[in-house]
């Protein structure tokens, strides 16, 4: 058994070792309080960071968008802009440029619209009337004939119709143009550099007017043309044989004098 002084020394170690123990528990949670601020200003600190970052990232977003959006209105303009051009002005009649199909041969002129002036052909063709130069004014109709000659420098070969559109003016005004039932049968054409074909044709010296056109074939009691001078022109289109584009293929005009 220990001595009554045994454990009083035993008891008051005790005591000590428990205040020490005591005493670095609470140094430690002095410690501890002291670092936790400093933790919370670090970490707050990388919170800021972090949200700072996104602040920059949404403002790069945001002055950069209205950038985009006017690229984009730019580009779409840009784009609208042939389709408005396409979508207004359109190529004179008869012409066969920009990738576009040439007016008809048929559907070239208008009673009493302004006499079309087409482009060259894209191949070098030509067609140029015969007719007799003076004729009684009051004739019904006159004969003649339409050549097609190659003037280039390459063979052509392709289709036409068995009859070309006549038309007959005066002072650059349409006086009559081919019209009603015409001769649809294919005609081959197969011509080197200089050859030439012929077709027939026919003409009508009467005066035609604006509502004339939509019925196709003319009334029988037009009025003759009064006597005078007018010009006569020809057109008609050739399907080339080699798929490439079509033709409209016009040519001089020749002076008829009715009198």
């Amino acid at each position: 058994m220990p001595t009554e002084a045994e454990l009083r020394d035993w008891l008051h170690g005790e005591r000590a070792a428990v205040t020490r123990e005591t005493d670095m528990v609470a140094v430690i949670r002095r410690s501890r309080r002291r670092r936790l601020p400093k933790r919370v200003a670090a970490g707050g600190a990388l919170t800021l960071a972090i949200a700072g970052l996104g602040v920059a990232g949404v403002t790069v977003l945001d002055t950069t968008a209205p950038g985009r959006a006017s690229m984009s209105a730019a580009h779409s303009s840009s784009e609208s802009a042939p389709e408005k051009a396409r979508g207004g002005i359109q190529p004179q009649s008869g012409t066969t440029g920009g990738g576009s199909q040439p007016e008809p041969a048929s559907k070239l002129n208008a009673c009493g619209g302004e006499l079309a002036v087409a482009p060259p052909s894209r191949y070098g063709l030509v067609l140029s009337t015969a007719f007799p130069p003076t004729a009684p004014a009051g004739s019904k109709t006159l004969d003649g004939r339409v050549v097609l000659t190659n003037t280039g420098s390459e063979r052509v070969t392709g289709t036409t119709v068995a009859t070309p559109t006549i038309t007959v003016s005066k002072d650059g005004v349409v006086r009559w143009h081919s019209n009603g039932l015409m001769i649809q049968l294919a005609a081959q054409v197969d011509l080197a550099p200089g050859e030439s074909i012929e077709y027939p044709a026919t003409l009508s010296p009467v005066l035609c007017s604006e509502q004339d056109d939509p019925a196709g074939s003319f009334r029988d009691d037009l009025p003759p043309l009064e006597p005078g001078q007018y010009q006569i022109s020809a057109a008609i289109t050739l399907t080339p044989g080699d798929a490439g584009a079509i033709d409209l293929v016009t040519g001089p005009v020749v002076d008829l004098n009715l009198g």
